[in-house]
């Protein structure tokens, strides 16, 4: 029997986002049990050692806990029938919790109403300076977006997309992307993010990094290249869109004034809600200039820390916009004009000389493990 979710359970071993649950009110307590792909088990607790508060984003929510350390058990109630039965259950020792619940539902809407009457204003001022494009209003609200928020859209996103791919799970293409990558954010100080980063199977040049530290290298890119140096040198620019937070400011100016709603009023799932529905668009975002030539400057530094040669990004990038522009997809998402490779070969002239330190695998046996043709759909 699949029961309907009618709260929301947290705990150790359950997910931060929490685990959907039915929940029963009983004379003695309460009863959870696990919906439809839940990971939580039945378990039920007496009303003895409960702790009760109001919470949700309009505090319409009951958020009960009880237990310490690892045991340590929330669950949000928010069926008004459920909170009812709930109420009308509880021994007296509960009461006064209940109270003070009802006093901060009470207090918290309040305040809202005077909230909401002044954010309104707020908003439909954020909303147009958004819509003519203001750079700052987006870096603000980026600002304001938590890691956590933007790991969990990240990947929603990456995982839809993967789902529908052939994904090297192992051999040497995948080992030579693992050594790179770990090369690399070996060098990045106070880094908050974990970098995935996935070897698809297509024939297109080109590789991508969603919000949170999703990237995706394609096996036609790593074809096309003549060296380890210069795949590591397009992952490290796409690592680098992703240290920016390159892809969240261009997701929240491509929603606009939804965008900023949810963050204002931390609405996570409303904010991966709306990016879901831009799916594979994140993928394809076109950077703006500012965006790829900071990338390319910050890429190319984080080469040089990790002691890979630095000049293989501008080789690579160079020597595709010469002779495959017009059926290389990389260069459509990232285009190399003149005055950029100048950039870069100023950048890297004004860089500390350093010895390269050479990767462990050999390129070619690389390149020969990889799937001769397309995979079939």
């Amino acid at each position: 029997m699949n029961l309907a979710s009618n709260a929301l359970c947290f705990g150790d071993g359950l997910p931060a986002t929490g685990a959907p649950c039915h929940v029963t009110v009983s004379a003695d307590g309460l009863r959870m049990g696990p919906v439809k792909g839940s990971q939580l088990s039945e378990e039920s607790v007496a009303f003895v050692g409960m702790s009760v508060t109001a919470g949700g984003l309009d505090h319409d929510q009951l958020v009960v806990s009880w237990g310490g350390g690892t045991s340590a058990r929330t669950v949000y109630l928010k069926e008004p029938a459920l909170i009812i039965a709930f109420r009308r259950a509880a021994p007296p020792t509960l009461l006064a919790h209940l109270e003070r619940a009802a006093e901060q539902v009470r207090r918290a809407r309040h305040s809202h109403r005077a909230w909401w009457g002044s954010a309104v204003g707020v908003v439909v001022g954020l909303g147009l300076l958004l819509w003519f494009g203001s750079d700052l209003i987006i870096e603000w609200a980026v600002a304001r977006i938590p890691v956590q928020w933007e790991q969990t859209l990240g990947e929603t996103v990456y995982q839809d997309f993967l789902s529908k791919e052939t994904v090297l799970k192992e051999g040497p293409a995948v080992s030579a992307v693992q050594e790179m990558t770990q090369r690399m954010t070996a060098q990045i100080p106070n880094n908050p993010y974990t970098f995935r980063v996935s070897v698809v199977q297509s024939p297109v040049v080109n590789a991508f990094a969603l919000p949170g530290g999703y990237v995706v290298v394609f096996t036609g890119l790593m074809k096309k290249a003549e060296s380890g140096e210069e795949v590591a040198g397009v992952l490290s620019h796409e690592l680098n869109h992703v240290l920016q937070r390159h892809g969240m400011e261009r997701m929240v100016k491509m929603l606009g004034l939804a965008a900023v709603v949810s963050i204002l009023s931390g609405d996570q799932q409303g904010l991966i809600g709306l990016a879901r529905q831009l799916g594979l668009e994140l993928a394809t975002l076109k950077f703006g200039r500012e965006q790829e030539s900071e990338a390319d400057v910050t890429g190319i530094r984080l080469l040089s820390d990790a002691r890979i040669a630095p000049d293989g990004m501008i080789h690579f990038f160079e020597r595709l916009s010469e002779t495959d522009q017009a059926r290389v997809e990389l260069f459509s998402t990232h285009p190399m004009s003149a005055d950029r490779a100048k950039r870069l070969n100023a950048e890297l002239a004004a860089l500390p000389k350093q010895t390269p330190e050479p990767f462990t695998f050999d390129w070619k046996t690389v390149q020969n493990s990889l799937p001769a043709s397309e995979p079939k759909k």
